[in-house]
């Protein structure tokens, strides 16, 4: 399975903090924003990734992640001039997609919980449709929603629905087999011009071909859109990090985990870092397994 980190717009809800650097670049706590969707992607074992990004920031990423081969991936790069919507990234990333199948992951949402490494690995095997995952939250209007029958099975997709029937949002981590590209291109844009991600799974979804994956009360999902929710999302991994001794979305370590770099690069990335607690703790790890 390819991997699509969708990491554009202008962050005009963060300015000043985004008016010259992409606010998928801004700290969450002690990591790049970015390195928490690409670790989600890592922990299901996807290794071919495309970060799409404005014109403007495609050079920053690009100076801080290269072309991935030192984490064991193959990381390539595309431009979304503008914001036309999230299902333009399967336009724009056509050919990066190929034959196969691909996930898409939001550049500002952090996910987090027990299993989800081997959750991600489950779902991302033999994709037929489309796996959307739910999250339960109390204020659903502001979100798309799913609805989900008796069995557990999706029967509705609602965009920010004014009488919600479902507590259930759905968050910014999709899973697609190879048609999507198709149905991507057949959407039309919406009322405000954008190729809206919720037509894609509604087509996925009137095929019967659409399932929703509920992650439950173990789970963590967040995003960082705001400066209220910036600040929270990087006390949540703050408060991890210092009581559990470990790091989360830890792009080396997962590298390391997952079998994509051996004990000596992962020490050895550690090394490159200098006196900080990051390259420390790398090292550390690395040491662990000899």
């Amino acid at each position: 399975m390819k991997g699509i980190v969708l990491a554009g717009g202008s962050g005009t809800r963060l300015y000043p903090l985004t008016h010259t650097v992409s606010k998928h670049l801004l700290p969450v706590y002690n990591k790049p924003m970015i390195y928490y969707p690409l670790s989600v992607l890592m922990l299901g074992g996807i290794r071919d990734v495309l970060v799409i990004s404005t014109p403007s920031h495609v050079g920053m990423f690009r100076g801080l992640l290269g072309d991935g081969s030192r984490l064991g991936l193959s990381i390539e790069y595309a431009e979304q001039s503008q914001a036309n919507g999230i299902a333009e990234a399967f336009v724009i990333g056509e050919k990066f997609i190929g034959d196969d199948p691909v996930a898409l992951i939001l550049g500002d949402n952090i996910f987090h919980g027990p299993g989800l490494s081997g959750l991600l690995s489950d779902q991302c095997r033999d994709v037929d449709g489309c796996v959307l995952f739910g999250y339960a939250v109390k204020d659903p209007e502001r979100y798309g929603v799913g609805e989900v029958d008796g069995r557990g099975e999706l029967v509705s997709l609602v965009e920010k629905p004014a009488d919600p029937r479902s507590n259930l949002a759905i968050t910014g981590l999709y899973l697609y087999d190879n048609g999507v590209v198709d149905i991507a291109r057949s959407v039309r844009p919406s009322a405000r011009g954008e190729l809206e991600i919720t037509d894609v799974n509604k087509e996925y979804l009137r095929q019967g071909r659409a399932r929703l994956v509920d992650l439950g009360r173990g789970f963590a999902w967040l995003d960082t859109g705001t400066h209220d929710s910036l600040l929270q999302a990087g006390q949540y991994i703050q408060v991890l990090e210092e009581r559990q001794g470990v790091r989360i979305a830890c792009l080396e370590e997962i590298a390391f985990r997952m079998g994509f770099i051996d004990s000596a690069a992962c020490y050895a990335l550690g090394g490159q870092l200098g006196n900080s607690d990051y390259g420390a703790y790398l090292m550390a790890i690395a040491s662990a397994d000899r």
